[in-house]
């Protein structure tokens, strides 16, 4: 099983989610999407589709990705790079393979930075032309709030057990789960204290069969209410 989604970084709401067989393909799920003018689409290498890529630059949106080694190109231009903030080269490029060139007949942006903190040298392509290289490649970074929204999901959601086996039993329990912490992340949108998702659930795992107003029960909780009273923890040593 696999479970596609579309992060809005904004607020790190998921906008779209498709939940399929572990068989499909990432880059099929490019052909789901909505594609809206003026976006940036943040996406691995696993969704490296030059055809789809194309259509969200017709469909007037921008994408940044990762090149393969083997991208076969020409350069057609370039502008100054920054080595100093890592920015290694900036290029105007067009495809020259015999697929690839088909598929995204159009210039690209290639874009050579080097990742000083993980020690990592990496190859953008993006099909935005104004923003500064460095931002580019910061809009990449910003897309481990994927990989942290996954692991946000696993250690807090946890689905221990499924409790049927056919495809529309998993499915159910995965959309519950993902319902669960859009609610609760639009609810922290919304707290003027700003707690933590885990605060939050914490908080409505003890209030759970409470008829209580939200913004009530948040407000008689802290971080101290939350810790265990010491004086009423059993001892198993005198000491």
């Amino acid at each position: 099983m696999k479970l596609h989604t579309l992060l809005d970084l904004r607020g790190n709401i998921p906008t779209a989610v498709y939940v399929t067989g572990g068989q499909v393909h990432d880059v099929n799920l490019l052909d789901q999407l909505a594609l809206e003018a003026g976006a940036f689409y943040l996406v691995d290498r696993g969704y490296l589709d030059y055809r789809r890529l194309y259509l969200i630059t017709q469909a007037l949106a921008f994408f940044v990705t990762r090149a393969e080694q083997n991208t076969r190109y020409r350069r057609c231009g370039w502008r100054r790079s920054d080595p100093a903030a890592g920015v290694r080269s900036d290029q105007t490029v067009r495809l020259t393979g015999p697929k690839s060139s088909l598929r995204y007949p159009a210039p690209l942006r290639r874009i050579h930075y080097v990742d000083a903190e993980k020690d990592l040298r990496l190859i953008f392509l993006t099909n935005n032309f104004q923003l500064q290289a460095l931002t580019i490649a910061q809009l990449y970074r910003a897309r481990r709030q994927v990989e942290l929204f996954f692991r946000w999901i696993k250690q807090h959601l946890r689905i221990r057990a499924f409790y049927g086996t056919s495809p529309n039993a998993v499915k159910t329990q995965v959309w519950i789960t993902i319902t669960v912490y859009v609610l609760v992340a639009l609810l922290k949108k919304q707290l003027p204290s700003d707690p933590s998702l885990y605060k939050i659930l914490q908080i409505l795992s003890v209030t759970i069969f409470e008829k209580t107003p939200i913004s009530l029960a948040f407000s008689q909780y802290n971080d101290q209410s939350l810790q265990p009273d010491p004086c009423i923890q059993l001892s198993l040593f005198n000491l």
